[in-house]
């Protein structure tokens, strides 16, 4: 037996807070009856619906995708642009990526069917440091390596700290390759970052979300990741 609204985040519904607010509304019957209790327990034998829609129990899988170029990180697309999702077409569950890379940056990303993990990584709170690569135009001076490193202003609000690291100065070309590690998800974050020191950003890479790395995984290639890893994850995240 489980708590219905965790059974709901297994099913890639909703996070569990979210379950939660759908069970006040009376939006969820359990065997036919609206259930407006929280707490209340299930089994597989129960039949669950939201919106008069039944939901089916998945058991929970996670998987580590190194994505590509000129991918959408989302299930569906109205301009019909590939999408993560198309990647994985032999995958019965209904996976979904947890947050998002932009359409041109590249690297890890991992997608699953567990609301509950989903909100936890993507929670401002607890969120993971991740790391990109970054090659930007121009170089880096020691003060504008200092205010991307004590945060800038994008979109109204300054950033968190972050850790710089000039990987190469290219001469020749004017460019330079910078790693930076932050814990915020905000959208286009990075590039927004390095735009607002005069540095736009020509390719970006996300190389490392935690402790997970795609090192060994091609563009558009996945794996699923190992029940350790699965709950390192969680570990870190409620760090």
């Amino acid at each position: 037996m489980e708590r219905l609204q965790k059974v709901m985040a297994y099913a890639g519904l909703a996070s569990r807070r979210e379950a939660e607010k759908m069970i006040l509304a009376g939006r969820v019957k359990v065997n036919g009856k609206v259930v407006q209790t929280q707490g209340v327990k299930v089994s597989h034998r129960d039949r669950i619906e939201v919106d008069d829609i039944p939901i089916y129990r998945e058991e929970p899988v996670y998987y580590l995708f190194n994505k590509p170029d000129k991918v959408i990180s989302a299930v569906s697309d109205d301009k019909g642009r590939k999408v993560v999702v198309d990647y994985f077409k032999n995958i019965p569950q209904r996976i979904y990526p947890v947050g998002r890379l932009d359409y041109h940056t590249t690297g890890v990303l991992i997608l699953t069917n567990d609301g509950e993990l989903a909100n936890l990584l993507m929670h401002p709170r607890y969120q993971l440091d991740k790391v990109y690569v970054a090659k930007i135009t121009g170089f880096l001076t020691p003060e504008e390596i200092h205010r991307l490193e004590t945060g800038v202003v994008i979109d109204g609000k300054k950033t968190a700290p972050a850790k710089v690291q000039v990987r190469k100065n290219k001469q020749a070309t004017k460019n330079a390759t910078v790693e930076i590690t932050i814990h915020e998800g905000r959208n286009r974050q990075v590039r927004k970052m390095f735009e607002a020191v005069g540095h736009p950003v020509k390719k970006l890479t996300r190389e490392q979300y935690g402790f997970l790395t795609v090192e060994d995984l091609r563009p558009g290639e996945y794996r699923p990741l190992l029940k350790s890893e699965v709950l390192r994850l969680k570990q870190q995240a409620q760090k």
